[in-house]
């Protein structure tokens, strides 16, 4: 179990931040790492596939490489799960289950595949055993992953159980909620380093301002979860025990002061249920308020923001036009074209443009990032973006705007105002 095959999917436009981070967590070098479409593969330990599940904050999940051959056919499929020794994985008494993705695969069903899998594990266990293990779609104890490209056919184990963005702790949540994976990957393409003032005036349920405050206390993402490998022939117990406790004792005091607010008094509510349960109750302070007439809650900072989008929501709030609400909702592209989003209403370009205002006014100092899937954004705020980072939030093709507020002074007048500065890093 010390020459694993690795394969971390994540959200695409994260694979840059994802690299990085699986060498943090586990040591390994260039040479034993490569960064992919989707994802980073890595040649790596089977403690190391504990420690970045544990770790990790941008991973989908932390799958084992178990077979890469060349097919035709399903019954080449079959012949290749059925060279894979999978009682070194899990017993007959267990249960599994297969899934599929694929990728330019010339078959034409990709449920017969998963069932040729399926047929394969279950003749190898009678053959050896004289036993069957049982298919449970809900709840395995075993996940096995079959990816299909044109002429490929790559099968994984998974040793996650739950996607890695369920940390086990948001049980309190609004609508269309922030996946934790995004808000971490936000929170990377900054370059947030963990001691500067951190903000939210959007929080929801609060998962930017979570996030960070676990990366200024040093608690690993995974600490308050399960994992599938809990349940797979390699674990033991005393090994994961020591990891666990390894990380607990890294914990620290807030490194650096986090703060939320929302215009909705029961969102901030939820926000502070959420963060007690991850252990960061106590290092972020959530205020309800209009994020339109809320001031800075240090003299400088990063803010962090990702307005809802994709479902109707009240986030002007009292300044910006009380029952007034704006909506983006996802549209179909032309043939063969990706979905975008796009802004229904005039309400949501004032407020924003409103915002843009508010911020340089106040805000002089700070550097605000939105994560929108509106590309003409910083023309409705009036403001010269010094970033933008490619990001999508689940189909969504989204962007990560960065906007630098400078004191400045307003054109004939000496009237101090903020202004958006254009920086030199612009880039696609």
């Amino acid at each position: 179990m010390n020459q694993l095959q690795l394969f971390l999917p994540c959200a695409a436009g994260v694979e840059a931040y994802l690299g990085p981070e699986v060498q943090r967590i586990t040591g390994v070098d260039d040479r034993d790492l490569q960064t992919l479409r989707g994802g980073v593969q890595l040649q790596a330990s089977w403690r190391d596939a504990l420690l970045l599940n544990l770790h990790s904050r941008l991973a989908q999940r932390v799958l084992v490489e178990l077979s890469t051959t060349g097919y035709r056919n399903e019954q080449d499929l079959y012949q290749a799960a059925s060279s894979v020794a999978w009682e070194v994985w899990f017993t007959p008494r267990q249960t599994f289950k297969v899934e599929v993705t694929a990728q330019h695969s010339p078959l034409q069903s990709l449920n017969f595949a998963a069932l040729r899998i399926k047929d394969a594990i279950a003749d190898r266990f009678r053959h050896k055993s004289g036993v069957r293990p049982d298919v449970d779609t809900r709840w395995p104890d075993a996940r096995i992953y079959l990816h299909l490209t044109t002429d490929r056919a790559l099968l994984y184990i998974d040793t996650s159980g739950e996607p890695l963005f369920k940390r086990g702790w948001r049980e309190d949540k609004g609508e269309a909620p922030l996946k934790e994976t995004l808000a971490a990957a936000m929170l990377a393409a900054s370059g947030w380093d963990g001691a500067t003032p951190l903000y939210d005036p959007c929080c929801g349920s609060g998962t930017i301002a979570i996030e960070a405050a676990q990366i200024a206390c040093r608690i690993a993402p995974g600490s308050r979860r399960r994992f599938g490998f809990e349940k797979l022939l390699p674990f033991q117990s005393h090994v994961w025990s020591a990891i666990r406790n390894e990380a607990l004792a890294a914990q620290t005091e807030p490194t650096a002061a986090i703060f939320g607010s929302d215009v909705a008094h029961r969102m901030v509510d939820f926000a502070q249920r959420n963060a007690a349960r991850a252990g960061v109750g106590a290092a972020i302070e959530f205020r309800g308020g209009d994020a339109l007439q809320r001031l800075p809650p240090a003299p400088a900072g990063v803010m962090l923001v990702n307005p809802p989008y994709g479902e109707r929501i009240e986030v002007a709030g009292v300044a910006g036009g009380g029952a007034r609400s704006r909506v983006f909702t996802s549209q179909p592209a032309r043939p063969g074209g990706r979905e975008s989003a796009r802004m229904e209403g005039d309400e949501g370009g004032e407020f924003f443009s409103r915002l843009a205002a508010h911020w340089k006014k106040n805000y002089a100092g700070w550097s605000a990032w939105v994560l929108t899937p509106d590309l003409k954004l910083p023309g409705r705020m009036r403001l010269k973006e010094s970033r933008r980072v490619p990001m999508w939030n689940g189909p969504i093709e989204c962007r990560l705007f960065r906007f630098d507020m400078v004191q400045g002074s307003a054109r004939g007048g000496g009237e101090k105002m903020g202004s958006g500065k254009m920086g030199s890093d612009h880039r696609e």
